[in-house]
């Protein structure tokens, strides 16, 4: 079995696309994952599955749309391509509040600032599959606009981290 992390895009935030995590726990079940967790009301989700990345993404969103009747978008990462993430953020020595990832399905663009609007002193690096962004003076005054931040799903580092050590915790549970 193979242990994913799940990203819910646009799940408890903001007033928009309201799902209990308890819910959210029992559709995943309900798809045939085991030892599913979730973490905070933002749509995180920790799980066991035989299937492929891809399989797992298909299945979550069908059960996703069904349940909420409209598509909800899923990033999903083995817990080792996770925890990677985690190991080579560019901003390590930046409050992990201040950072965010923002996970895409696709390998982002070479030059992540190209179209960029709003920007001010933020800085961004491109990672496998994931745009690392340093807020300087936090997300919540920034005006930056990035054309991935479209399709994907944003995390900040302290959310990250915590979601990697839980599933380091899981697999020491597990051995």
């Amino acid at each position: 079995m193979t242990s994913y992390i799940a990203l819910l895009r646009a799940v408890n935030v903001g007033g928009t696309g309201k799902l209990p995590m308890s819910e959210l726990k029992a559709l995943c079940e309900d798809a045939g994952f085991a030892h599913v967790r979730t973490y905070i009301a933002s749509g995180n989700l920790l799980f066991d599955s035989t299937d492929s990345e891809k399989k797992v993404k298909a299945a979550l969103e069908a059960k996703l749309k069904a349940h909420a009747g409209k598509p909800v978008d899923v990033i999903v990462r083995t817990a080792t391509e996770f925890a990677d993430t985690l190991k080579r953020n560019p901003f390590a020595a930046e409050p992990g509040n201040r950072v965010m990832v923002l996970f895409t399905d696709d390998k982002p663009p070479a030059d992540p600032l190209k179209d960029a609007r709003g920007r001010k002193d933020e800085q961004v690096k491109a990672g496998k599959r994931v745009l690392y962004i340093f807020y300087p003076d936090g997300q919540g005054k920034s005006r930056l606009q990035l054309p991935a931040m479209e399709s994907g799903t944003a995390r900040n580092m302290n959310t990250v981290a915590r979601l990697t050590e839980m599933a380091k915790a899981k697999a020491k549970a597990k051995a």
